[in-house]
This record gives C-alpha cells, structure tokens and sequence, in this order.
C-alpha cells in the first residue's frame, strides 16, 4: 500500500507534528514500508492458533486484604524535611 503526501499531512496535523518536505517523504517512505509488513502480516495462516492478551509470561500473585495498624499522622511526619504544622512543606513548583 502506497501512503501519498496528502495522507501524510493529514496525519501529521491530527498528530500535532510538523515536517519539512524532506522529513514528510521520509515519513511517506517509512508509514508505506509498515503497511507492506502488516499487509505480509494479512498472510500468514493462523488457523487454529490461540490469541494472546500479553506478551508477558508472568502471572499477577494477589494476596488478600487484611486490616493492620496503620501509620499515625505524627509518625508520618517524623521524618519530613520540613513541614508546616501537621502537612509536609514543598517547594512551589508554579507560579
């Protein structure tokens, strides 16, 4: 499937991405040589082949919920580096 510079442009305009005439054909060149490899993708026999949900091997272990003495407000603040009366003092970060 050949991708042109309009679909390009398009895209890149939903995407918020801005190219130059070199970067979008460059762009072109790489979207077309994806949507070959999915369409060589479209070939390939999967009968009888289950679908996987993830890539991964492992297994979550969950463990029950159990009720135990949580930390105190004043052992919470014990280490603090500074703090303001009962809550932990940060720096501003906006204006």
């Amino acid at each position: 499937m050949k991708i042109d510079l309009n679909t390009v442009k398009k895209i890149s305009h939903l995407a918020r991405l801005e190219f130059d005439e070199i970067g979008a054909e460059k762009i072109q060149k790489d979207m077309t040589q994806i949507l070959d490899w999915v369409e060589q993708l479209n070939e390939v026999d999967t009968t009888g082949i289950e679908p996987i949900t993830t890539m991964s091997s492992e297994v979550n272990v969950m463990r029950e919920d159990v009720v135990g003495e949580h930390l105190s407000h004043e052992a919470g603040l014990l280490n603090a580096p500074q703090r303001d009366s009962d809550y932990f003092r940060v720096p501003k970060v906006l204006e």
